[in-house]
């Protein structure tokens, strides 16, 4: 049977939980265990396909076709295995199930209620990956924070785990807030109390205490939080402000988390945890030998987190290229063919970044039309390839109405059309064309130089692609379809033939990104932008 790790958080939202979970893993992992990590969130939302990045960040997407938490991306990310379905949770999806069982007639009459139906069946989802027997550990992360009322069923789904796989087989990590406070000139501890109260009060006694923290905590400190919250001493961990995200693991290893967890759970600490290739990831991140500037184009950068993955991508590419990516985050709205020169001008690289809808879309193909006429290492993503189609037809093609029909339905001269497996969905979650598909390329070509083979596997989310009625006219003009879906016959790559570095990319390659293996695609483009210097 598999041991489970549930970690919690308290005070305040946004302390780091998915990276506390992930670094954790990582050192199991590199103690020679099994391990995987899931999501579980307390939104009603099914998944969060729907959901607008301003509201909760990137959707990350599965090789199986889940849209899930951005989470999931750090999970994948530190520990280079890759998450499915079953590893993220949603109170939609638990209310879905539930509702249905209950219109199939499952329940026998009975009146179906939050307790044991809900609990139930979040426990059943919790087991699920237990199940594959492929993990000697599972780490189940809870969103939100404790007190939130819809976070209230996982919590008691917890207790109940917890009292069922008995002691040493099950424990609880939560994640608090140690403030401090300037005008007192202290540490206060007070915030943690009355979490761990507020967890107690439903049942759960926390196992390991992780004190988010932005000054050093006094052994006193960790004795008064121990002796008030009921853990013992070396159970209570400090998790000071990093300088990087991929700092965590090397510091919770300093803070013996994963000895302490092992120790807690009866299992053997095996052998000294291996970093030797984190750590050299994190001495060339930390001592680049050279810097570029890259633009970001986009349309929600208010929110970084929007574009989660790209940004960590480019950060795995710069450090396998010893070089600091300095990015500029650049709002598409505020781009226009007049202005393009002072925005874009110090650029070495342009990235035009996904999404959906017209908003901020003239920006971006204002801002592929400065790269493809001042010959800029180019990288289009999702919607960013197919602006560059739009601006390629537009201001090469001369056809100056061209567009994607998602933004003109009535253009005349439909580049980018909606693929025809999709004509007659309506529903809008979970139905985009998603998750793992083969795509084809062709030799010579800028794609088969990055990636080094013929056939690749990359992740999708989309409904819109090239329009095949103009692919002739577009090849002769020098923009080539390189990367080819042979099941579907849909273009997945453009690059331009008369152009140091320019190619557009239906899938999303950001999502393969790790620290391990950083996306040859990113590697490629910011080697790119370093040449272009």
């Amino acid at each position: 049977m598999p041991k489970y790790i549930f970690v919690t958080g308290g005070v305040t939202s946004s302390l780091g939980k998915g990276i506390i979970a992930a670094s954790l893993a990582k050192l199991l992992q590199a103690r020679g265990y099994t391990v995987t990590i899931q999501k579980l969130d307390p939104y009603i939302n099914v998944d969060p396909g729907t959901l607008n990045p301003y509201e909760h960040g990137e959707c990350f997407v599965t090789d199986d076709g889940a849209e899930t938490d951005l989470d999931l991306g750090h999970y994948e990310r530190f520990l280079n295995v890759p998450t499915s379905q079953a590893n993220n949770v949603t109170t939609g999806k638990i209310y879905q199930t539930v509702i249905n069982k209950e219109r199939e007639g499952a329940y026998l009459g009975k009146t179906v209620q939050v307790i044991p139906h809900i609990t139930d069946e979040i426990k059943r989802r919790i087991k699920l990956l237990g199940e594959t027997g492929k993990f000697e550990i599972i780490i189940t992360e809870i969103g939100g924070t404790v007190g939130d009322i819809e976070s209230l069923p996982y919590i008691e789904a917890v207790r109940q785990m917890k009292w069922e796989l008995g002691s040493n087989n099950g424990l609880v990590i939560h994640l608090t807030l140690v403030p401090y406070l300037a005008a007192a000139g202290e540490l206060k501890t007070k915030p943690t109390q009355h979490s761990v109260k507020a967890l107690l009060e439903s049942g759960v006694q926390p196992d390991i205490l992780v004190c988010r923290t932005e000054k050093h905590i006094t052994k006193e400190i960790r004795r008064k939080i121990a002796l008030f919250c009921n853990v013992t001493p070396n159970a209570v961990l400090e998790s000071i402000d990093a300088e990087s995200i991929y700092d965590v693991p090397l510091l919770m290893l300093k803070e013996h988390l994963d000895e302490v967890v092992l120790s807690k759970l009866k299992l053997s600490q095996r052998n000294e945890p291996n970093l030797d290739n984190w750590k050299s990831f994190l001495a060339k991140l930390k001592n680049p030998t050279s810097e570029i500037r890259i633009g970001i184009i986009g349309k929600y950068i208010e929110l970084k987190d929007a574009y989660k993955s790209i940004a960590e991508a480019l950060i795995h590419a710069g450090v396998s290229n010893e070089c600091k990516v300095n990015v500029s985050w650049i709002h598409s709205e505020h781009i226009t063919a007049e202005n393009a020169q002072s925005q874009l001008g110090k650029l070495k690289g342009i990235l035009v970044a996904p999404g959906f809808g017209d908003r901020g879309i003239e920006g971006k193909i204002a801002a592929i039309k400065f790269a493809r006429e001042n010959k800029i290492p180019f990288l289009g993503i999702c919607l960013g390839m197919q602006c560059a189609v739009i601006e390629f037809a537009r201001n090469v093609l001369g056809r100056a109405d061209a567009h994607s029909t998602e933004m003109n339905p009535s253009t005349k001269n439909p580049v980018i059309d909606i693929m025809e497996s999709q004509k007659a969905i309506t529903a809008k979650g979970g139905t985009m064309r998603l998750g793992d598909n083969l795509c084809q390329l062709t030799k010579p070509s800028k794609a088969y130089q990055v990636y080094g083979k013929i056939k690749i596997h990359e992740r999708h989310r989309h409904r819109y692609e090239f329009n095949n009625k103009f692919l002739k006219e577009f090849e002769t003009a020098g923009m080539l379809a390189t990367g080819i879906n042979p099941e579907g016959n849909l273009v997945e790559i453009v690059e331009l033939r008369d152009h140091p570095w320019f190619i557009g990319v239906q899938f999303h390659p950001e999502y393969r990104s790790t620290v391990e293996n950083p996306h040859p695609l990113f590697a490629r483009f910011v080697k790119a932008a370093l040449e272009n210097r």
